[in-house]
């Protein structure tokens, strides 16, 4: 038997980093930050569409976990705690910058709209795998910011009506409106690329 095999060494979880990171460990925090910083860094651009506001929000979340982090109690993941951390530092950041959004002229009717709601959500995006990732990226960054907020947080983080809601200051029938016009805009402009790839297409047959 070979005597030199060293014995594996296990990794730190994400608990017992924070554990040594609330004893006041700088190389915990330091470690927690590498191992997470990237997640951050990809939801903040998700919100944003910008890569040095989500590059600068990123060392602001952070700021925070590092100001924060004698308060969480493990009652969830620090993941988890990490995610709602960084979405309430982006969203502190939009408020700030007062983004102009554009009137949800249906708000008054609360759940309620008329038109036909032909509607998409997170796993139907690609319609039926004619898409891919960089059409929907673009397709996103078309939104208003406003629509965008209400279809990251709901179709894609997860985030029920009423905690957007809270998260974003406004009703619950405010963020319902919201989604189900990004929803509706995402659904034009994914089939506007759709049709001009099918255009491109056409048009290279034939000059072959």
């Amino acid at each position: 038997m070979n005597q030199d095999i060293q014995p594996l060494v296990r990794n730190p979880t994400n608990a017992e980093l924070v554990m040594r990171a609330q004893e006041g460990e700088e190389q915990a925090f330091e470690t927690l930050f590498n191992l997470n910083k990237q997640r951050v860094y990809s939801l903040c651009l998700r919100m944003t569409g910008n890569t040095a506001d989500a590059e600068e929000l990123t060392q602001e979340a952070f700021l925070q976990v590092f100001r924060k982090i004698q308060t969480f109690r493990g009652e969830s993941a620090f993941s988890t705690w990490l995610h709602r951390l960084a979405v309430n530092t982006v969203l502190m950041r939009l408020r700030k910058k007062k983004v102009t959004e554009l009137p949800l002229d249906d708000d008054a009717r609360g759940e309620e709209f008329n038109e036909p709601r032909k509607e998409i959500g997170i796993h139907d995006l690609r319609l039926a795998g004619s898409l891919d990732r960089l059409n929907l990226k673009r397709a996103l960054a078309r939104l208003p910011i406003g629509y965008r907020r209400a279809f990251l947080l709901h179709d894609v983080e997860g985030y029920e009506h009423n905690e957007i809601a809270a998260l974003l200051g406004c009703s619950i029938g405010n963020s319902k409106s919201q989604l189900h016009k990004a929803r509706v805009s995402l659904r034009r402009f994914l089939q506007e690329t759709i049709r001009e790839a099918r255009r491109e297409k056409k048009l290279q047959a034939e000059v072959v």
